[in-house]
């Protein structure tokens, strides 16, 4: 039986000002890890951005914090190396994962933060839900299967989010949604709601906060 995989709409009122209140509050950063053991003690839920390099990843938290540089974002793929935290009031974790894909940087390097991504997507207890970064301009390509079926394994819910849709027209998407739902089946973990977002023009933005701020 396929799974319909819909695009999340507008938020009511309330949801959205509730969300839009609490990404207004503290939004600061905590620290970056390199080392499994330098992750923050697991003492509030944790939401992680994964994505292929250069998906547009920092921008979206930025524009989801309301902050242009609380997140660097960088034209040169793979520049962010390290599992970046960000303290959501007291609320929750914002976790900005590394690139995964094309990166500029020695392979020994690129090995290393891979690993890193990969020991936390399967071991993090307080990670309540990963949001898969999808550029709409290509869809999922192979390299996504890979970190969606850590997730399967691992049980961690997931939730697919399309980047950029500001660079294709309302139709041109169309049959970039319908190749994501096909490639969805595959994934147990998929979470039966797309998110169409660009952070240039502000779309879904409001959406994934209050998505965001319904998790706990």
């Amino acid at each position: 039986m396929k799974v319909s995989f819909p695009v999340a709409g507008e938020p009511d009122p309330a949801e959205a000002e509730a969300a839009r209140q609490l990404f207004a509050g503290p939004v600061d950063f905590v620290k970056g890890v390199v080392a499994m053991d330098g992750l923050p003690p697991a003492d509030r839920p944790e939401i992680c951005f994964a994505g292929r390099s250069n998906v547009g990843k920092s921008s979206l938290i930025n524009a989801l914090t309301g902050r242009k540089g609380i997140a660097r974002a960088s034209n040169t793929p793979g520049r962010t190396q390290e599992i970046n935290y960000f303290a959501l009031g007291q609320r929750a974790y914002l976790v900005d994962l590394p690139g995964y894909g094309f990166a500029k940087a020695p392979v020994a390097v690129v090995k290393k933060w891979q690993e890193l991504l990969k020991n936390y997507l399967a071991g993090r207890p307080t990670l309540r839900r990963a949001f898969c970064l999808i550029d709409s301009r290509h869809g999922i390509k192979p390299v996504d299967h890979e970190i969606m079926t850590l997730l399967d394994k691992s049980a961690v819910p997931f939730q697919v989010v399309l980047t950029k849709a500001d660079k294709l027209g309302p139709n041109a998407i169309k049959p970039v949604l319908a190749q994501v739902e096909d490639e969805l089946q595959k994934h147990p973990a998929a979470f039966p709601e797309l998110v169409v977002t660009s952070s240039d023009k502000g779309q879904g933005i409001a959406t994934l906060r209050a998505i965001i701020g319904g998790l706990d």
